[in-house]
């Protein structure tokens, strides 16, 4: 065909082609819109934000106020009142009043009377109120079953679409409390680019708690006007659907395997040691410690509120208090309180109201060097390898770090769902095999990927960091997972100042000192130095398995280049190794660590470990203890 003629064909089918072409694009768009299940496809693993047109969305939710009422009759009836003159804007609002029953009584008629009648003025009051919004239910109970079951009773949600807002009689509503919690709704659950499933809901008290002892001072900035925060609020709680069925199937778990929600270190382990299972609260704070959840916090200023709580006489308060907090009122109103950053601008506090600093995760080197750029410069950055690390080991190994307040960590390799567990913690994590892709660093050891085994990735990942953190400025310690800290031994830095780099004898331990000198030797054609010589040896057959590791390869390349200034420190003078004896805690004492032989099982090393009181994980494979360091 005459390439004129063919040409002329094309610009003659075009238009049809183009009109084709968009009408299947709209029908596609028509089909998946009036189709989508928006949280199916928010799978609890998955920490990382989901990039997906919020347009394309529906929000067609449905929102139930749950009212939590015993014996408080003028406490309900202003809270009822408060929430009738809510601004629904027209929206469908159920409402769903939990009555308990008092008290099984053994005593005279006169007294059962009074009590029957204190419920029947309850009821009527329950009864007489015009409910205009949606669905009124009414549920009375036929026994007492106290606050717990009362909360854990009121709500199994029907699908990802189905909200609760809680809030028990002595709570007194702003009129703006639905509209602000519907635009929360849709920024940070339905709008993807602000999704995370590690919030769990929205809480409209004034926070004021600090649950973790020892922890910081509740302080924020004027310019904050919403942050997340681990802590449950009770006075105007709204419930996302899947952490609350998660929540639901977790106690069912626990309590039924007689488990008790204690959590050393948290003020809320002594309610309950005083008031057991008339409270719920510990039982979800331990839940949400488990998982690393949040909750998302508002800060009116001038200890305003959408939610207060008039802390009447009852459970939590032997006489009434008065109102914890200024109600907020539409009029007049001298912050906005419309202004919704993106979640990823907001501050994330766990118990101790200590700042976390979420997805630090490391897949390039350009956000290496912004993760480094996160760390005090003031301390060493501990570079742990979890190339041969158990999950449970790893999260034990988190607990003592936290116990001892060393947080200038950054974890490398090992599984993907661990390092992403521990990000979703506040920690730096590296994807090793991202890192290394994103600069073309398999040329240095001259093969692909898939040829190139886990322990040369470790190595060159390794080799990298150091790299990276003696150009900002940093001290770098590189040590391997089968370790335990008794104290913050990083930060006291070798004592010879001559010597720029320690290391073990047998032990992946590896100190590089910061100075001119070590930036001058630590550069790419040492790097290539260092793992061109780990390459090279079968290690296999010439090095013992003990020996597999970056600092025998980084201490090997320093002394094949001439390098003099490389010392080493015998472990055993400052750790204490696992091995065939049962040591307890008094043979810690004078020790800065303890560390094991990777061929020591798990069942043996976790054995011996928490015979030296050195076990810190419960039975979620999280710390048993929340421990707080002011900063």
């Amino acid at each position: 065909m005459n390439p004129i003629f063919k040409m002329h064909t094309r610009k003659a089918s075009f238009p049809f082609l183009f009109l084709f072409f968009f009408v299947a694009v709209l029908l596609y768009l028509y089909h998946y819109n009036s189709s989508i299940q928006v949280p199916q496809s928010k799978t609890p693993n998955h920490f990382f934000f989901h990039h997906q047109n919020p347009s394309l969305l529906h929000h067609n939710f449905s929102f139930t106020v749950k009212v939590l009422t015993f014996n408080r009759i003028d406490s309900l009836r202003r809270c009822l009142r408060s929430l009738a003159t809510a601004d629904y804007a027209g929206d469908r609002v159920n409402l769903h009043v939990f009555v308990d029953h008092f008290h099984a009584i053994n005593g005279s008629d006169a007294l059962v009377d009074g009590k029957l009648e204190e419920s029947r003025r309850i009821l009527d009051l329950v009864d007489g109120i015009r409910w205009v919004h949606g669905e009124k239910l009414v549920h009375y109970r036929t026994g007492n079953v106290g606050l717990q079951a009362q909360w854990l009773e009121a709500w199994w949600p029907v699908s990802d679409d189905d909200f609760a807002f809680v809030v028990e009689d002595d709570i007194e509503l702003s009129a703006l409390y639905y509209k602000y919690l519907k635009a929360i709704i849709l920024k940070y659950y339905y709008d993807l680019s602000n999704y995370s499933p590690l919030i769990y809901g929205v809480s409209l008290q004034r926070p004021r708690f600090v649950a973790g002892k020892h922890g910081n001072k509740l302080q924020l900035d004027r310019e904050t006007r919403l942050f997340l925060y681990q802590i449950v609020g009770t006075w105007g709680q709204l419930l996302f659907p899947r952490p609350w069925k998660e929540f639901r199937l977790w106690y069912d778990a626990h309590k039924g395997k007689g488990l008790k929600p204690t959590l050393q270190g948290m003020v809320t382990t002594g309610w309950y040691n005083k008031m057991g299972e008339r409270i719920w609260t510990p039982w979800f704070i331990k839940f949400i410690h488990a998982k690393g959840y949040y909750n998302i916090y508002t800060n009116f200023l001038q200890e305003r509120a959408l939610s207060i709580s008039h802390r009447d006489a009852g459970v939590n308060y032997g006489k009434t208090a008065g109102p914890d907090s200024n109600l907020l009122v539409e009029q007049p109103l001298d912050v906005n309180i419309w202004e919704m950053q993106p979640l990823k601008k907001l501050k994330w506090y766990d118990f101790c109201f200590r700042e976390v600093l979420l997805w630090r995760f490391v897949r390039s080197y350009g956000e290496l060097g912004s993760v480094l750029g996160s760390m005090q410069i003031q301390k060493p950055v501990v570079i742990v390898s979890l190339y041969r690390t158990t999950n449970m080991m790893a999260k034990n190994l988190l607990c003592h770090l936290e116990k001892i307040n060393t947080r200038n960590v950054i974890f490398i390799g090992g599984k993907l769902e661990l390092i992403r567990s521990l990000s979703q913690r506040g920690y730096a994590v590296i994807d090793s095999e991202k890192l290394i892709n994103s600069i073309g660093s398999y040329k240095l050891v001259g093969s692909e990927p898939s040829k190139t085994d886990n322990i040369m990735k470790e190595i060159l990942a390794k080799s990298i960091v150091v790299k990276r953190s003696l150009e900002l400025g940093h001290e770098s310690w590189v040590i391997d997972g089968n370790f335990l800290p008794l104290s913050d031994f990083f930060s006291e830095l070798p004592p010879d100042p001559t010597c720029s780099f320690f290391f073990a004898k047998s032990l992946e331990m590896f100190f590089v000192r910061k100075s001119q000198l070590s930036l001058k030797i630590w550069v790419d054609d040492f790097i290539w130095k260092l793992v061109s010589s780990a390459a090279s040896v079968k290690v296999s057959n010439l090095v013992s398995v003990d020996y597999k590791h970056f600092a025998y390869f980084a201490r090997k390349a320093l002394e094949d280049s001439g390098i003099s200034n490389v010392c080493s420190f015998d472990e055993l003078r400052i750790g204490v190794k696992v091995g065939t004896d049962m040591l307890n805690k008094t043979s810690l004492n004078g020790s800065k660590m303890v560390f094991w032989s990777e061929n020591l099982d798990l069942n043996s090393t976790q054995r011996r470990l928490d015979y030296m009181e050195m076990w810190l994980i419960d039975e979620d494979q999280s710390c048993v203890s929340v421990m707080c360091h002011q900063q």
